[in-house]
């Protein structure tokens, strides 16, 4: 077992000597009986000792521990788990093997020791696991000069991400850190800066700030969750859970604690055991009644009859509700009444009533009021209350009991609990009758009668309206059919002109000029025309002539059959296939009602003329002007 011993102790720091492994075990046995914690010696400083988490240090810590002293501490986990410790701080005076001031860990029925510790020989690592559910912790002092102690926290195995009491938010980059923090953290030495709303000052000691912020109670321990955000310039004090933070400035990094059920609470009605009734110098009335009570109402709040003997206040959730905290304040600026401290307890029909006990649940729990008459004060409940009644009862006060509540919370979640199985049993199937309402169930498919009308009704409406669109756009589609062929004969021959380019769109400018020359009306503008048209002249037979020297331009009329033409297959002059024109019969003989363009006839009537040519413009191609036969 000796050997056992020293190779343990000698892989963590120096091998203990006979006289400490006989303290080790005189200090073990002075412990007994097994508990989950207990510390015994003068030199014991602030211990806190719970069976899944804990705290202790040296007396004075941080300040100089105190000379010829010494402290036992015997720490034990629940079975099946080993002990996990963490260094705060291990300041001791040096010495040679650590023999004027020292600290020892050890498990002397399994034979195994670390240590011993001082300041020239400390831990190697901040955390330690040991192999074993039970450690006794041992530290003596001899003279010294210097040395602030030691400070140590432990947790099971279950927990490796256990941290100090000491550890800051500076300590960490990542924007998202989750640890677990040891009971005991309040009362070590530590400053914080913010408040649970704003935040607090990433310098701020991390597992402090989180009992300051409700998220753990400081007599248990636990998991902490915190997000590092974007700093902001001051941070605002605060009281709450009987910690004070301090007034901060800008950071560049804040801590923001993580906590599902938060939420203001709405208050249905307040009812309190007694209301003051005040008439002040001036002879005026002044009504302190319960709802009053109410945090965020205007002035004065709700005040106890001076004569009253355990004053209450009730407050009334509507319905059962999941009550993580509650925040109290004074008076008024105006009047110097707040209460100092309180219990708390809580109904579920109004009647029976449980006092609130904390995580203890041997005494009911005292919570730290206010310190003035204006300020806010929070404190957590952990474990949470349920309940729809929730009482304070004042237990000191400064002048007058005088209140002003809210509760924290959430709604309960609504579990469903399981419906037992009961077999089906099968059914006569009836004979189905015809009746006038009746209707046949599609199998597969259950159809509520109540939504059976008004699916129906959406149904049809769906359908009508989708088959009024289609009837439109198919009329539409007709319609445009019609008016293209229309549009089209009207674009291809107009007042007997053949259409000049192919185009989709009729309009005015694709309508031959007005002024197009016809051998029988000539303008103008006639012999310009002429020469330019090359649509085939539409006039009779005889009526154009050409000079000899003009290339023969293209004819009007039907060729004989013997030159092998073939009458196109059409049922009108104008509804002719292809882009060109055909062939049109030629017109009967009719009496002329043009005369040559030489000298009058004297003897006949009055027979129109052509008007006298004008000069061509320069540059403009020459015209040919013919007369007639």
């Amino acid at each position: 077992m000796r050997k056992t011993f020293e190779r343990a102790a000698g892989a963590h720091g120096v091998s203990p000597g006979p006289c400490q492994l006989g303290k080790l075990r005189q200090g073990a046995a002075q412990l007994s009986p097994p508990a989950f914690g207990l510390s015994a010696g003068d030199g014991c400083g602030h211990t806190l000792l719970t069976p899944h988490s804990g705290t202790l240090s040296s007396k004075n810590y941080p300040g100089t521990y105190p000379n010829h002293t010494t402290c036992r501490w015997r720490l034990r986990a629940p079975p099946g788990t080993s002990l996990l410790l963490a260094f705060g701080d291990v300041d001791l005076e040096p010495s040679e093997r650590c023999t004027h001031s020292s600290l020892l860990l050890a498990d002397p029925q399994a034979g195994t020791a670390y240590g011993p510790y001082c300041r020239n020989a400390g831990p190697t690592t901040p955390l330690l696991l040991t192999n074993s559910s039970t450690v006794t912790v041992l530290f003596n002092s001899t003279s010294h000069r210097s040395g602030r102690g030691l400070l140590l926290s432990y947790a099971t195995s279950q927990h490796p991400d256990l941290v100090s009491c000491l550890v800051r938010g500076t300590h960490y980059t990542q924007e998202h850190v989750s640890v677990y923090c040891p009971a005991g953290c309040k009362d070590i030495d530590g400053d914080i800066w913010g408040n649970p709303s704003q935040g607090y000052r990433d310098t701020s000691v991390l597992c402090k700030a989180a009992v300051h912020a409700g998220v753990i109670a400081d007599e248990l321990g636990g998991q902490v969750t915190l997000s590092r955000e974007k700093g902001i310039t001051l941070y605002e004090s605060a009281f709450a859970n009987g910690l004070h933070s301090k007034r901060g400035s800008l950071s560049e990094k804040r801590l923001i604690f993580h906590k599902a059920c938060g939420d203001a609470l709405e208050v249905a009605a307040f009812n309190a055991s007694s209301w003051w009734h005040e008439v002040d110098a001036l002879g005026q009335d002044r009504a302190w009644v319960a709802t009053r009570a109410a945090l965020g109402t205007t002035g004065h709040s709700w005040a106890a009859e001076p004569s009253t003997e355990a004053a209450w206040l009730e407050l009334d959730l509507g319905t059962r509700r999941k009550v993580t905290g509650i925040i109290t304040a004074g008076s008024s600026k105006q009047h110097n009444y707040y209460v100092t401290s309180y219990h708390v307890s809580s109904s579920r029909d109004g009647k029976n009533w449980r006092p609130y006990r904390g995580s203890s649940g041997q005494d009911d729990k005292v919570f730290e009021g206010n310190i003035d008459s204006h300020g806010e004060v929070s404190n957590a409940f952990i474990p949470p209350i349920v309940a729809r009644y929730v009482r304070v009862m004042p237990q000191s006060w400064h002048q007058r009991v005088a209140l002003k509540v809210a509760l924290v919370g959430c709604q309960l979640a609504r579990v469903r609990a399981p419906r037992p199985y009961v077999p089906s049993i099968p059914k006569e199937v009836p004979v189905p009758t015809s009746h006038p309402g009746s209707h046949t169930p599609i199998p597969g498919i259950a159809l509520d009668p109540e939504k059976a009308g008004s699916m129906l009704l959406v149904m049809l409406l769906v359908g009508g309206f989708v088959l009024l669109c289609s009837s439109l756009l198919l009329l539409a589609f007709l319609c445009r059919r019609k008016r293209k062929p229309a549009a089209e004969l009207n674009c291809g021959i107009t007042k007997g002109h053949p259409k000049l380019e192919s185009s989709q769109v009729c309009s005015l400018q694709s309508l031959p000029p007005p002024s197009s020359a016809l051998a029988s009306f000539p303008t103008a503008a006639a012999p310009g025309d002429l020469s330019r048209t090359h649509s085939p002249e539409y006039a009779e037979p005889d009526l154009l002539q050409q000079s000899p020297g003009s290339p023969p331009g293209p004819s009007t009329f039907k060729p004989p059959p013997d030159e092998g033409y073939a009458l196109p297959l059409v049922l009108s002059h104008y509804a002719v296939p292809g882009q060109r024109h055909e062939y049109a019969e030629p017109l009967p003989p009719e009496p002329e009602y043009a005369t040559p363009f030489g000298e009058p006839d004297p003897t006949g009537p009055a027979r129109y003329h052509a008007p006298p040519l004008r000069p061509a413009s320069p540059g403009a191609p020459p015209h040919v002007y013919h007369e007639a036969l």
